[in-house]
């Protein structure tokens, strides 16, 4: 006898239909990369997310397939993210810190036929993108007025690429045993390796991330994912901040003290997670100006060991 309540699969587009239907007007606060601090809501990401796979699916991407992000952490690479999985495909954050060797060799290894990619990163999808043979198609993630010249062949801009669809469309229906993520770790003997996550590796990650235990993120927090989305899912905040309806900021190209600072303040952040170069510079910050950060109760510190002097910096500051 099999107890059939909520017999449904773990699919990583639950969890934003969820954020939608629930908290579909709390915001999505980025620091975008021309500048401008844009704000959306879960609704609106849902939304264009939907054109994103129906996008995906009419130019001929589908199930299984690899497609790469290179972007900061903004409401564009999330919608390019849940798109990407509601079309059923593979999203593939490459992280633009490796040599441009490295992530052609890492994108030819997996196979990768697309490219999400961030103004900041283009001369460096330039250099890379020629090298895969794989890739069909290039999304920068900018509007008409900021996209500029590239030798990219099948580049377009984003919002143009975007406004092609009416988002009349249905995420596929997966087994939540499915590949929904992907990542190439170089901490690892001879050539990188590819980690895969599937669609329930990720939903139960994110449940578990926001018990007490864990790190403990409510509909009452306000959260800034300030470790990047292609260093292991920006610990699976992309996934937990929407499944439980909190306050998104999205911090962007900049992660020195002072932009970090002003968003945990004018945002009023409750919870933040970085490594612990990035706090190194928001305490010095700290520090020289006197300012002190009396929204935030919570720092997740991680990726290297993190000293005792740093957390007791926090304590004195919040």
């Amino acid at each position: 006898m099999l107890g059939l309540m909520q017999d449904w699969p773990l699919l990583c587009h639950k969890i934003l239909d969820h954020a939608a239907r629930q908290h579909g007007s709390r915001e999505i606060v980025s620091r975008s990369v021309e500048g401008p601090i844009l704000r959306t809501t879960y609704a609106q990401v849902r939304a264009r997310a939907l054109k994103v796979a129906q996008l995906l699916a009419r130019d001929g991407f589908g199930e299984g397939d690899r497609i790469a992000t290179l972007g900061w952490n903004t409401a564009r690479h999330l919608e390019a993210w849940y798109g990407v999985m509601g079309v059923g495909g593979v999203y593939h954050t490459l992280n633009p810190r490796l040599f441009p060797e490295q992530i052609a060799w890492i994108m030819k290894d997996a196979s990768d036929v697309a490219l999400f990619v961030d103004l900041t990163f283009l001369p460096l999808a330039e250099k890379i993108v020629p090298q895969v043979e794989t890739i069909r198609k290039v999304i920068v993630l900018t509007d008409a007025a900021n996209m500029p010249q590239t030798t990219l062949a099948n580049a377009i801009a984003y919002e143009d690429w975007l406004a092609g669809a009416d988002g009349d469309f249905s995420w596929k229906t997966l087994d939540e045993s499915a590949a929904c993520g992907m990542c190439y770790t170089s901490g690892t003997t001879g050539n990188p390796k590819g980690v895969l996550y599937s669609h329930r590796s990720n939903v139960l990650h994110a449940m578990i991330a926001c018990m007490p235990d864990a790190m403990g993120i409510s509909c009452r927090d306000t959260v800034m994912p300030v470790v990047p989305m292609f260093h292991a899912n920006a610990w699976g905040l992309a996934q937990s901040a929407p499944m439980i309806g909190a306050k998104l900021v999205m911090p962007g190209p900049r992660m020195d003290g002072e932009a970090i600072y002003e968003l945990l303040d004018t945002e009023r952040v409750t919870f933040t997670a970085a490594v612990p170069t990035v706090w190194m510079m928001l305490l010095s910050y700290l520090e020289e100006t006197g300012k002190k950060l009396p929204y935030l109760n919570k720092v997740v510190i991680g990726g290297s060991a993190c000293p005792r002097a740093m957390t007791q910096k926090f304590e004195a500051n919040y």
